[in-house]
């Protein structure tokens, strides 16, 4: 166990990140331009691949962290049956699903139907492959679809908030079992397939093109829904953090990229594999 996170276990998570997001969301024109400015300069944010390429087009710091690509910025990759990047990141684990076991970080693993905060959902995805992307603090921080399908219900759960980052993982079990977590689960032409995405410390919230904006609770909070999306389309965003995970079918058979690996650069809509129905 590390320095860092030893003491997040004693941080008041909730407390910070409700904070957080209020500054985030903060128009002050004072509040707003310090907070984007340090930001920026901290992480060497450009914003040449950015719609809006001044500092100063931004309403507040929650709109500059969240913002929109130019069109042209990223190529979906068009592979027939092509699994990609829901996600500008790296890689922290992909694979296959193992005795309801994902690989969270050397030698640590966590339990699918844990994850997923429902025991049949991870019995069906028991056998199945998954890949987590994290995305660091200078990343583009919206999440699009990694294949085609129609969301059908979506699962926001509530949790702690640990940091996502290597060091974490290697250090904290279950961190992303454990997490808030906003599971969408979608039908697709193999089967079902999910999408979690994970908070963080400090993330503000959790947000996605069906639900808008969660709001945090203390009890797990379902919906339904009926929302077709096209591999590529935004699926939804995070107001500061964090990390998303793709969920496949044992029946999808996905086959990962040889150069895909722990710790692989990504963007999104960059090929991560191949997903054959045997159809």
């Amino acid at each position: 166990m590390t320095l860092f996170t030893t003491i997040q276990q004693f941080v008041p998570q909730q407390k910070l990140s409700k904070v957080a997001g209020r500054l985030a969301a903060s128009r002050h024109p004072m509040v707003k331009r310090a907070f984007i400015r340090s930001f920026a300069k901290a992480y060497d944010v450009k914003l040449d691949e950015y719609e809006r390429q001044s500092l100063n087009a931004y309403e507040s710091f929650n709109d500059f962290f969240t913002r929109e690509l130019k069109d042209d910025a990223r190529a979906i990759d068009t592979t027939t049956h092509g699994i990609v990047s829901p996600a500008d990141g790296i890689v922290s684990q992909l694979g296959h699903i193992h005795d309801h076991k994902l690989l969270q970080a050397k030698g640590r693993y966590y339990d699918i139907g844990q994850l997923l905060a429902d025991s049949d959902d991870g019995s069906y995805f028991a056998d199945g492959s998954f890949a987590t992307v994290y995305l660091a603090p200078s990343n583009y921080h919206r999440v699009h679809m990694p294949f085609a399908g129609t969301l059908t219900k979506t699962r926001y759960v509530p949790g702690t908030l640990f940091s996502v980052n290597t060091t974490t993982a290697a250090n904290i079990p279950d961190l992303f079992a454990r997490n808030e977590r906003l599971v969408c689960l979608f039908d697709t032409e193999y089967g079902k397939a999910a999408v979690v995405m994970v908070g963080a410390m400090i993330v503000a919230g959790i947000e996605t093109v069906a639900t808008g904006k969660i709001t945090r609770t203390d009890d797990i909070q379902e919906a339904d829904h009926d929302m077709k999306l096209e591999k590529g389309d935004e699926l939804g965003r995070f107001y500061l953090g964090s990390t998303a995970i793709v969920i496949l079918p044992k029946a999808a058979k996905a086959d990962w990229q040889d150069n895909i690996m722990a710790n692989s650069v990504v963007q999104m809509g960059q090929l991560l594999g191949a997903a054959h129905t045997g159809k």
